[in-house]
């Protein structure tokens, strides 16, 4: 990796990497290894990346490609139940916690594009070419996911 402060890509990308890694498998325990693989993978790296930008979508791309590789392994594990991390995590209202737990409640294909679209600011087109799918299924997910949430949400805060 040339021209880049490897310290600096790593406190900076970090937090998003894990949060991709998290809403694929759902727990802290291989959102973290996860975020080590792909760190490891940066460290090592000897690509020239072309801008920041690229340092992140190369790490985003790689981290989803490490979720795809390690879910189908025998590896893959569950460590802490979804609840035990929430209540780590400082919501604001309480609106945002249901939020949470709604998208977790997703499942893993509708969860990922949502981060991505929503979090980190990636067009479909872009999410398209991370996951190797067409910009149409991409936008097809985001609408159904949409829709989920949609309802889910509109029954709960509307009790409230």
């Amino acid at each position: 990796m040339q021209g880049f402060d490897f310290e600096i890509l790593a406190e900076k990308y970090r937090d998003n990497i894990f949060a991709v890694a998290f809403n694929y498998f759902k727990n802290s325990a291989d959102a973290d290894d996860i975020t080590q693989e792909v760190l490891l993978k940066l460290f090592k790296s000897d690509r020239e990346f072309e801008s920041e930008e690229h340092v992140r979508n190369w790490l985003l791309r790689v981290t989803v490609n490490q979720c795809k590789k390690i879910s189908v392994s025998s590896y893959f594990r569950k460590s802490m139940p979804l609840e035990d991390y929430a209540e780590m995590l400082n919501y604001e209202t309480k609106e945002e916690s249901e939020l949470f737990f709604a998208v977790m409640e997703l499942p893993k294909k509708y969860r990922i594009v949502i981060h991505l679209f929503y979090y980190e600011d990636y067009s479909t087109k872009e999410i398209s070419a991370m996951l190797g799918v067409k910009d149409a299924t991409v936008r097809t997910r985001l609408a159904r996911a949409r829709k989920i949430l949609r309802e889910r949400l509109t029954d709960v805060w509307s009790e409230e």
